[in-house]
Parts: C-alpha cells; structure tokens; sequence
C-alpha cells in the first residue's frame, strides 16, 4: 500500500471511530439525570458540559476534574480559581483511596498577631478583605499534581476548554450578575474604579477574560512555572506590593501540596471515605455519622421538630470540638484517634436530653452573633470505569480577598481569615478557633470543606461535597441521611431543604419554606432558637443506583447542573 493509500485509510477508519464514539457517547445535561458511562455535577452548566466532554473522550474522572477546575475558574469567578486552594478525596475503580491537600498556606512573613493592633484587639475586616488577608494559592499546583498522579490525557488538552470560554466570551447567568452587582463597593474599595468586574452587569452579557486566557495559556505551555514564576507570578507579586500585601517570590517558590491518608469510618454498612485535617469536614462527620447511628429516623421522621433537635445537639457538640483540637496536623497534634473513639463520642453523646435544648455555653464557653454568608465550590464526578472524584475549592468568601490581579485576570483569595487571628474570636463565618488554628508562617488555614465519597458493599455509592462554610459540613450529613435512612434518591436529597447548627452562635439556621409553624413552635419550645435563611449551601453529588447507572444531582438553588455520557 503506498503511502498515500495508507493515510487514506488511517483517516477514514479516524473518521468512523469518531461518528462511532459521538454516536455512543452522547451527552446530556440537567437535574436529576441518568447515565450509564459517565457523570458529574458542577456548579455551572459550562464546566459541566466542558467536563462531560472529557469523560465522552475517554478521559477519566480524574482528567475531568482538572478540567472542570479550570472552567469554573473562568465561568464562575466568585469561587472557581486559579487564585485559591481545596481538597480533592479520590477512589480508583480498584478501591484504593486518596486524599489530595492544595490548601493555601500562610506567607513566610505571616505573624500570629497580624490582625491584631497595639491593644491586641482584632482590626476590623483586615483578616478578610484586601492583600493582607491572601495566603499563597494551591489551586494551580493541585490540579498539576493530580493530573500527573492520576490523569490520563495530555494536560494541555484538559485546560483548553477554559482557555477557549476565557477568550471567546460567555453569557454570564442572572445569579452571577446579581452576584457581581452586589459587591461593586467592595471591587471598588479592594481595587479602584478601573477593574473589569465593576460594571451593572445583566444576564446574558458576555463576559470576555483575555488576561486571564493569557494566563491560562502560560500554565498550558508551562505548568507550574506558567503560574508561581514569569509574568503571573510578577503580576500577583506587583499587587501584593501595591495593596501591602506580604507574599513573596519566595512563598510561590515553596508552594507543595500533599498527599494524605483519608479519614474512613463505617456508618452501619456504608463506608465512608473524608478530607482529612487540615479540613476539619472529615472528622467532623465522621463525629456526626458515628452519634448518629442508634437514632430511628423513619420514626422520628424526615425534618420533623424531634430529629432536627437531635441533629442540632449533635452539630453543638461536633462544632465545639471543631473549634478546641482542629488545625494544621504539619504543625500541630490533631487528636484524631481520640475524636473518633467510640468511648469519647458516646461520653460527648450522653447527656443529649430528646426533649430539650443544651445551651451552647454549657458545652463550651464562647460567644458568636452571626454566621455569615459565603461561596465556594464543589463538584463531583464518576467516569465508566467506576473511578470518582470530590473536589471542594474555594477563594473564602465571594470573589475572595476582592483583590483582581489585572493583569493576569483572576481574584485572590482571602483565607487568612479561616485562621483563628485570635482564639475565641470568630472569623466571617462564626467559626471559633484555638491554638490548633492559629497563624504561622507556612501553615495551612483550618476549613470546613468536606469532599466525601462513600461505598457499599465495597462498591462505589455516592460522592458529594457543597460549598457553604461552616454549613458544608452539616449539609454533607443530611444529603448523606436522606439517600441512607430516608431512601432519597440523590436529586430528592439535594432538594431536600436544610437545617443547620454549629454550636456558636446559639441558633438554628432554617431554609425558606423549609419548616412549618407547628415544627417551629415545637423547636421553640425546647428552647431552640430559629433564624429563616433563603438557602443553606448548594450541593454536587452522584449516586451509583443499583442498576449500575449514574444519578447526578445538582442543586437548584443555583445554576448548578449535572452532565452525564450516554
């Protein structure tokens, strides 16, 4: 055959194979889907479908992940990023299970008392808002990492689809501009009138980021150095010293993320597979599952007054230990042996009364008058080998520190604030924090994040994870009890309205048409205090049915959506 012949052939057997593949590897979007090959939740339709498209390709989940990560940090700019950190809790199809830690770190330069002033009173807003509130991201360097580990495409390939929604423009959704038009003042105050993002934005208008497609480009061509060094890494650092910030070269240089051991308990016959510190998500529920087990749910009933004040004494409880021995275990001795010790967890357990409240103060000593609201994001993905991902990423609060680095296209994060900036008071989230938590140079923040993935029968079941600070670890725990005990499907336990606790301050925090009034007066009663938020959290899961297909479950309160491959 001469030559010619012979790439006639190889092209059209090319062309055969990708009708072939196109034609069994459809694709398909929306809540509550069904997929045999195939399935993610993310929270934009965007990076849904770009993952999805991996997946079709013959990616694994894994390639996916890195590039949905990437497409959320054009398309959703309050918490996807390039400017932030997370966690990643992994299983391969063969059952081995892993953890992957890119939390952002403190800077070198970072001091116990930097938000503190000369009468060691903690300075209003400085830990959350501007340069000062920045540690060193983790973002770029995780999804390096765990595509080198575990990815199975050419890395350019999976950052593509971000680079290409970056330079040709998107149609921004009316949630993200109303997002983005309620913190115009804060752009303005982190940045100066002259940013991209300060503009009346309205659903529909085309968000263009060619900045930040340069800067993709950079990481495609040249992987880490594309970010911590060269022209990105001189973009952040030239914010840095024109807004008093206190990252250095030499904080990217010594950015590493690392490879931890999973927290994993049973909760009855189900395996549960959790972030470990310096998430405190994992222990955390893993406190909650284990507290849990002897309560008759189906009998109680589902939202009833009865289990939401069981649910909340335990929260109380989880949310005070949270905030006594949880940190960085690099840098301090997390007692996580104890925590999960039967005997400690019933003695915490014991003194729950099924009829009346415990006040906070007598479980721990404390004050917090507010949770705040906050973003961040989580997306789940299972491909057709049965291999799964959790991810949770996040820049803190919105748009984080709303610091933008113009010049590169992307928000910094402010996670200085997840550190205790003094013990026994709360950070923007409510959340307390000890010694376990406090600032130093090089250690990771304290968080809430709590990527999890659970098994049956030694076989994958369900991975979930959401975004919503101190409310992501509770969240976890109701989606995981409404597919357990309640026989939920997963688009059912994603709906399911929410309840949540976390021991300061002293309230239930409740979703809009969540409670009826007899329910509430019955909390009330007990003592409970109650306080109507419009939503809690937007969770990502997908469920392993026992057919074998895949269920993605994508929450409603936001553009979220499920991407699956026929």
């Amino acid at each position: 055959m001469n030559k010619k012949i012979h790439l006639l052939v190889v092209g059209l057997l090319a062309l055969v194979a990708c009708q072939q593949t196109s034609k069994t590897s459809e694709i398909i979007t929306g809540r509550g889907i069904e997929a045999p090959n195939g399935m993610l939740a993310s929270a934009h339709p965007l990076a849904s479908k770009a993952g999805a498209e991996i997946l079709a390709q013959g990616g694994n989940a894994f390639d996916a992940a890195v590039c949905v990560h990437f497409a959320l940090a054009v398309v959703y700019p309050r918490a996807g990023n390039i400017g932030g950190g997370g966690f990643a809790v992994y299983r391969k199809n063969n059952g081995e299970t892993g953890t992957l830690d890119f939390r952002e770190k403190a800077p070198l330069q970072a001091s116990r008392n930097m938000y503190l002033d000369s009468m060691q009173n903690v300075i209003p807003d400085l830990s959350s808002t501007g340069a000062l509130s920045v540690g060193v991201p983790g973002s770029v360097q995780g999804m390096i990492d765990l595509h080198k580990k575990l990815g199975t495409i050419a890395f350019e390939n999976l950052i593509e689809p971000a680079i290409k929604l970056a330079e040709n423009g998107f149609a921004i959704t009316k949630d993200e501009a109303d997002k983005l038009n309620s913190y115009q003042e804060a752009f303005i105050k982190a940045n100066g009138t002259a940013m991209y993002f300060v503009k009346n934005w309205q659903a529909g208008d085309t968000m263009h980021l060619p900045a930040l497609a340069k800067t993709l480009k950079a990481i495609q061509k040249n992987g880490r150095d594309g970010f911590y060094k060269g022209d990105v890494a001189a973009a952040m650092l030239k914010k840095m010293n024109e807004k008093a910030g206190i990252i250095t070269q030499a904080d990217l240089d010594a950015y590493k993320t690392v490879w931890r051991k999973p927290i994993e308990i049973f909760y009855k016959n189900y395996k549960v597979i959790s972030m470990p510190p310096p998430s405190s998500g994992g222990i955390a529920l893993a406190q909650l599952l284990k507290g849990s087990e002897n309560f008759d749910w189906k009998a109680s009933g589902h939202n009833s007054a009865a289990t939401i004040h069981f649910t909340t004494e335990l929260q109380r409880r989880v949310y005070a230990d949270r905030a006594s021995y949880l940190g960085d275990p690099d840098f301090y001795p997390v007692p996580q042996q104890m925590l999960l010790d039967s005997t400690y967890l019933a003695q915490r357990f014991e003194n729950i009364k099924l009829n009346k409240k415990t006040n906070s103060s007598d479980i721990k000593e404390g004050s917090v008058e507010i949770i705040e609201s906050i973003e961040t994001t989580h997306f789940s993905i299972v491909d057709k080998q049965g291999n799964a991902i959790a991810i949770t990423t996040t820049l803190n609060g919105n748009y984080g520190s709303k610091v933008f680095v113009e010049n590169a296209g992307f928000f910094l994060n402010n996670e200085m604030d997840d550190f205790s900036v003094k013990p026994g008071v709360p950070n923007q989230f409510g959340l307390i924090g000890a010694e376990a938590n406090a600032i130093a140079p090089q250690k990771r923040m304290l968080s809430s994040m709590t990527p999890t993935i659970l098994e049956k029968n030694n076989e994958l079941f369900m991975v979930v994870g959401t975004p919503g600070g101190a409310t992501i670890i509770t969240l976890v725990y109701q989606a995981i009890i409404n597919v357990i005990e309640y026989d939920m499907d997963i688009q059912q336990a994603v709906d399911a309205k929410k309840t949540h606790s976390q021991w300061l301050p002293d309230i239930i925090l409740y979703e809009e048409n969540g409670l009826d009034s007899s329910i509430i007066k019955n909390l009330n009663q007990m003592g409970h205090v109650l306080e109507l938020r419009p939503y809690i959290g937007k969770l990502d899961a997908v469920l392993v049915l026992s057919n074998g297909m895949l269920q993605g479950g994508s929450d409603p309160r936001g553009d979220d959506i499920s991407a699956g491959v026929k």
